[in-house]
């Protein structure tokens, strides 16, 4: 009989391969064979404290960012669809971190619903990157900010607050944020990227349900309160604030209420 491979050496694959196209197949090949049930639901491997990155784009802090738009040739718009590749390419890594990370302190059903959201993050990338080719440009051609994946070194130690920083405040600030970025691309006349970011936002709502449905039942299994726990956790791991306008109907269908969010500076 020959033995399965571990569901984390899978997911190991991922984080370990820098090149983007290579990691967006090595996704949906993870993805695809543990569906198919040819992944054991084993998790030996450990997780790197940063996954492997290409050489473009340059990775630069947040505030050494420069404003989009200036310095380069490429116009506003495009640069911005490059900021949003980046995004979605490191969504890839957290995604496959959550499981490698935590996936063996849950049902097997934690694990089906990030493999999910994995595949989605890479498919995502794929729409924008395509999107960037077709304007002349391509991923890597701009610098990017490599803040993102602080919010996965700051939780690597807790998975409540994992779930409560990246699905249930970054991802969920793109359900606040996306509706107007589409209407923006609309009256620019681009109404190709406006419909891959309406595809992107309506994944994006289940990916926060995930987040919200394992969040509760972390927090609920140690005998704590949701809601509570989650604005400790936002308080102590997210320092920029929660700032309105918020998507109340958008993060209501993702089972984020009201009473979480409300409140918390």
């Amino acid at each position: 009989m020959i033995e399965q491979a571990g569901v984390g050496a899978a997911v190991l694959r991922v984080l370990q391969t820098a090149n983007p196209a290579a990691k967006v197949m090595a996704a949906r090949h993870a993805a695809r064979q543990w569906r198919l049930g040819r992944l054991s639901f084993d998790f030996c491997d450990s997780m790197p404290d940063m996954p492997a990155r290409p050489d473009r784009p340059i990775l630069m802090r947040p505030r050494d960012m420069p404003r989009r738009g200036t310095g380069t040739s490429i116009p506003r718009r495009v640069a911005l669809i490059h900021a949003l590749a980046h995004i979605e390419f490191v969504a890839i890594d957290l995604a496959f971190d959550m499981i490698g990370r935590f996936g063996s302190q849950f049902p097997r059903e934690f694990t089906d619903d990030w493999m999910r959201v994995g595949a989605e993050e890479a498919m995502h990338f794929v729409l924008l990157d395509r999107r960037l080719r077709e304007m002349d440009c391509w991923y890597g051609a701009l610098p990017a900010h490599d803040g993102l994946w602080d919010s996965a070194q700051n939780t690597a130690h807790d998975v409540s607050a994992r779930l409560a920083i990246v699905p249930m405040v970054l991802e969920a600030r793109g359900l606040d944020v996306t509706p107007e970025t589409v209407e923006r691309f609309k009256r620019q006349g681009d109404i190709l990227t406006a419909r891959v970011l309406g595809r992107i936002y309506q994944d994006e709502i289940t990916h926060v349900g995930f987040g919200t449905k394992w969040f509760e039942y972390e927090v609920r299994r140690r005998d704590l309160s949701p809601h509570d726990h989650w604005q400790k956790l936002v308080k102590t791991h997210f320092k920029g604030g929660l700032k309105p306008p918020f998507n109340d109907s958008a993060r209501r269908t993702a089972g984020l209420t009201r009473e979480y969010y409300y409140g918390v500076e």
